[in-house]
């Protein structure tokens, strides 16, 4: 263990010398959880939506009320009156609206009839994010639109949603994935590129002809690379918690909990790293895996979008990736503020992978001399 200790003394040493080092590690994640948590987390507001009234009959009039008072209230749309509807659809493949209500010259008379009356929604179906936004709107439209005038009692049934936990911001949804790609970034930068140098330059030959085995080598380079992770991660945790708005963030009993899993995260993805880096010679290899392992572990996680929307098989990598079980338990713990037994079968995938990578890790390692 002593040998062990020294080399992560002397990693560690090289790591204070590297100030910036530090900074890019901890500045990134921090600009993409605030750039990518308010980019995508609000609500589609003000959405232009041009109505096109060919009836003008009272239950159109009441149609257009409606869309008028949902402009002045919610204002998720701004309404647009045309009489022209070719005009209206060439607005909106122009991109001048994004969509357009048609009321059709029968409407009043069927609806008077109820006769099955119909209003159509003509949408930009380009970007889901509006279309979906405009469709609920319109359908919230035709709800009240339906609503009896006079009835007290309703006849219908209706749907009471219940929330368990507070709002979560789409801020706080994603800082458990930038955490993992702070801790991430500590690991290829101040640690996968940093090993490749040393290979390069020919240190650990030099470490290999002393009494130092592989397997303290290995643990060495391992526990020093977990050591920066861990203060990558706790800065980006304390920093993010903050940024985002997460309630009570210095209670010391989810600190704990926050810091075990920080802890085997680290150590789980640094020996990852030097599973994949061991047999490694190349020093520009790394670096340019680093964007296709980033794109690899982190998207398929569920840290920007649910696993339940992925296809087969990116639900597949995700079953592997230990980023998808670091950010479940950071999402438990953060968002939910639950105890260890939410995270149990996290923290035990993390732990047998990690084992499983150092060991193998430990084997592929050869001298090159």
């Amino acid at each position: 263990m002593h040998r062990t200790w020294a080399i992560i003394e002397r990693e560690l040493r090289r790591f204070r010398r590297s100030p910036m080092l530090i900074v890019v590690s901890m500045v990134f994640p921090i600009v993409q959880l605030v750039v990518l948590g308010y980019a995508f987390g609000g609500n589609v507001k003000h959405l232009k939506l041009a109505i096109v009234d060919q009836d003008r009959g009272v239950p159109a009039v009441k149609v257009r009320e409606l869309s008028m008072a949902m402009a002045s209230g919610a204002r998720t749309i701004d309404t647009i009156d045309y009489s022209d509807q070719g005009q209206a659809l060439t607005d909106l493949r122009n991109g001048r609206v994004n969509g357009v209500l048609t009321i059709p010259p029968d409407f009043s008379r069927r609806a008077l009839e109820k006769n099955q009356p119909r209003i159509a929604l003509i949408e930009d179906n380009t970007d889901n994010f509006v279309s979906v936004a405009l469709a609920g709107s319109m359908n919230g439209l035709l709800s009240a639109y339906n609503q009896p005038a006079d009835a007290r009692v309703p006849g219908q049934a209706t749907l009471d949603v219940v929330e368990v936990y507070p709002y979560v911001p789409y801020v706080q949804y994603l800082l458990p994935g930038s955490i993992c790609m702070s801790i991430f970034m500590m690991v290829m930068i101040g640690g996968g590129i940093i090993f490749i140098d040393d290979k390069a330059r020919g240190l650990h030959e030099g470490y290999l002809v002393t009494p130092i085995t592989k397997f303290e080598l290995i643990a060495g380079f391992n526990l020093s690379g977990t050591i920066k992770a861990v203060l990558a991660g706790a800065v980006l945790m304390t920093i993010g918690s903050l940024i985002a708005g997460i309630p009570d963030p210095f209670d010391p009993l989810r600190l704990l909990r926050l810091l075990v899993v920080i802890v085997v995260t680290s150590f789980s993805l640094i020996s990852l790293m030097f599973l994949l880096m061991v047999r490694v010679t190349d020093p520009l290899l790394p670096r340019a895996m680093f964007g296709v392992l980033n794109t690899l572990l982190y998207f398929p996680s569920g840290a920007v979008y649910p696993q339940q929307g992925f296809p087969a098989w990116m639900q597949a990598i995700a079953a592997v990736d230990p980023f998808t079980y670091a950010v479940h338990a950071f999402k438990n713990l953060l968002l939910k503020n639950t105890g260890f037994g939410a995270i149990a079968g996290d923290l035990t995938y993390l732990l047998i992978f990690s084992t499983v990578a150092m060991t193998v890790a430990t084997m592929l390692f050869r001298r090159t001399l």
